[in-house]
């Protein structure tokens, strides 16, 4: 269905132009017409919808023609006024009447089999039947269904089982599927997202039917009705490279401004740490970036030197520590060499933090969801570190929801926030992103508590750490030492 999504956009374009024509093709109008088209293209709803209706456009086609009619209007004459309504109106009606067009040839032309996109089932049970036998009943949705993704259950199916869940992939491949739709089936949820996850860079739409869909409430403009089943639209930020591409200008500009703002307290930390102990000005440690990749991230140099810090965890309060390094710890600053990361290209502004490759791998097997993080480049601030999930072993299972929920919902709105909320959090020393701050500990005697609770948040945090027994590092593991709110630094220098 692409030669559909494609004719959408000629078709906004063709409108626009035959409402600049009708005022005779005043600059304004033509800067007016330009920017609604971009609004209109920025839509990707109707791209992945199976059935596009224009009753259901027809709010946002009007949100998309006024938008820049309201922001132009103040600025122009009467005369001009007049005739900006006017192009207005005339771009509604003419946009309105090219939608209906199109996704009328639209229907007509899946309803006959010219044109659809392949369809592979996840679930082998319940609804997952009905959405096949709906689909197979029903050309005019668009969707021609190849098979199921589960394992094989007492009923006969439909269509063939072309694989488990550790397939998605092969069989994506294989069959050159257009269309994914997740349905209820007996498989681990757990290992259908990491497949899903895996498959970002995939030309995929993803549909999820919702668990409990019959006591209604599911509404949207990325909710399909598939004859009486709601199928939800998942958004794939990660695969749409127009979007991260201007994810990756964002950082370049905003890290190169910073750069050169910054460069008068780059160079008085740099005289500092070079004054405050013997050894480099830049501290650098091999971290793990995007889709694994290894790259030297550089911070000031806040502690004396020392050789175990690719393996060990160290507490936030090192008597190693330098006065000055503290300082700049407490204030973030030492983290501002890694805008020549972001630069770069080995890190953005905003994502998940990295870490050193001996905690990767550890960790990327014990912690639900800790690998997918690496979908992304790593950030200087987060998600997470907002949230105040920056610190300790205990954090981590939570630092990879933080993590992967940003990746999953990133829009470019979403960094400025977080930049933003970073600012304060830095100066205020509450949450900052260098993972190294230790969370205000409470009275001895609250801290403590009974000694079976203390058993219990050892095992806790043992199994967390390392279910094997294994220690991780020198004595992080020993949380009868160090308590999880007494927070162990997560990140050193």
């Amino acid at each position: 269905m692409r030669i559909l999504n494609q004719l959408v956009p000629w078709a906004d374009a063709s409108a626009l132009l035959g409402a600049v024509a009708i005022t005779g093709f005043h600059m304004l109008a033509v800067g007016y017409a330009a920017a609604v088209f971009l609004l209109l293209a920025a839509d990707e709803s109707c791209r992945s919808r199976l059935n596009p209706r224009v009753s259901d456009d027809t709010g946002r086609l009007f949100a998309r023609v006024a938008l820049p009619l309201v922001v132009l209007l103040p600025f122009v004459g009467f005369d001009s006024n007049a005739r900006m309504l006017a192009v207005a109106s005339s771009a509604l009606a003419l946009v309105v009447m090219g939608r209906l067009t199109v996704y009328a040839l639209g229907r007509r032309a899946k309803a006959r089999d010219l044109i659809f996109d392949r369809a592979l089932i996840v679930g082998t049970e319940g609804v997952s039947l009905q959405v096949a036998d709906v689909l197979e009943g029903h050309p005019e949705f668009g969707l021609r269904p190849v098979g199921f993704i589960g394992r094989a259950g007492e009923r006969d199916l439909p269509l063939p089982i072309l694989g488990d869940d550790d397939d998605l992939l092969r069989v994506v491949h294989e069959f050159k599927i257009d269309r994914l739709i997740v349905a209820s089936g007996p498989q681990d949820d757990q290992s259908v997202i990491r497949a899903l996850r895996s498959s970002q860079s995939l030309p995929l739409h993803i549909h999820i039917v919702p668990r409990l869909h019959e006591l209604g409430g599911i509404r949207g403009h990325t909710v399909d009705d598939l004859w009486g089943i709601p199928l939800v639209h998942v958004p794939r930020p990660n695969a749409n490279w127009a979007a991260w591409a201007a994810k990756r200008a964002f950082d370049l500009t905003a890290a190169s401004l910073a750069l050169v703002l910054a460069s008068p307290v780059l160079l008085l930390s740099a005289v500092a740490v070079r004054l405050s102990s013997p050894g480099p000005i830049l501290f650098r440690q091999t971290r793990v970036g995007r889709e694994g990749r290894l790259f030297q991230i550089m911070k000031f140099r806040t502690m004396r030197e020392h050789h175990d810090c690719d393996t060990a965890w160290f507490e936030s309060e090192d008597e190693r520590v330098t006065p000055v390094g503290r300082l700049l710890r407490r204030l973030s600053i030492d983290e501002l060499p890694q805008l020549v990361n972001v630069i770069r290209g080995e890190m953005a502004l905003v994502g998940p933090r990295p870490e050193r490759p001996h905690f990767v791998d550890r960790f990327k097997n014990d912690v639900r969801g800790y690998n997918d993080r690496h979908r992304v480049a790593g950030g200087i601030t987060g998600w997470a570190q907002i949230h105040g999930r920056s610190r300790g072993l205990d954090a981590i299972p939570e630092r990879a929801r933080f993590d992967n929920h940003y990746i999953d919902n990133w829009s470019l709105w979403r960094d400025l926030v977080i930049l933003l909320r970073t600012v304060p959090l830095a100066f205020r020393g509450d949450s900052q992103p260098n993972d190294t701050r230790q969370a205000p500990a409470r009275p001895v005697e609250r801290r403590v508590g009974s000694a079976g609770r203390l058993r219990r948040a050892a095992a806790r945090h043992q199994r967390l750490v390392d279910p094997t027994g294994t220690e991780l590092a020198n004595e992080p593991a020993q949380i009868l030492a160090h308590p999880p709110s007494a927070r162990v630094s997560a990140e050193l220098e």
